[in-house]
């Protein structure tokens, strides 16, 4: 499933969910939600990067680059305190939200 099919804010949730496992670059990023996800999640690098941008220049993310361990230079991203804030805000409400959704979908 490619990013345009998720809700809005998703995107935003999952990266700072990855993020706050363990500082990664981009495509480890990608592949660990791509992993998690059972392969349902494949966020293309034209939809990952600009959706990382926007969380640096929000403050919710740090990035600084690095050596990966193929020895090639990376930028890796790691969250923030105002990201882990951010985080732990919305998934509560994410949890509200989809509950809700459960319910009218379970309905009768």
């Amino acid at each position: 499933m490619e990013s345009k099919s998720l809700l809005p804010g998703t995107l935003d949730l999952m990266l700072l969910k990855a993020l706050s496992l363990e500082p990664m670059h981009g495509y480890g990023i990608a592949q660990r939600l791509r992993q998690i996800s059972g392969e349902v999640f494949q966020i293309e690098e034209g939809t990952l990067y600009p959706a990382l941008q926007k969380l640096l220049a929000k403050g919710w993310v740090s990035a600084e680059w690095k050596q990966t361990e193929n020895n090639r230079r990376a930028r890796y991203y790691k969250l923030t305190v105002a990201g882990r804030k951010h985080l732990q805000a919305q998934r509560k409400e994410f949890e509200k939200v989809l509950g809700a959704i459960v319910r009218v979908m379970e309905a009768g």
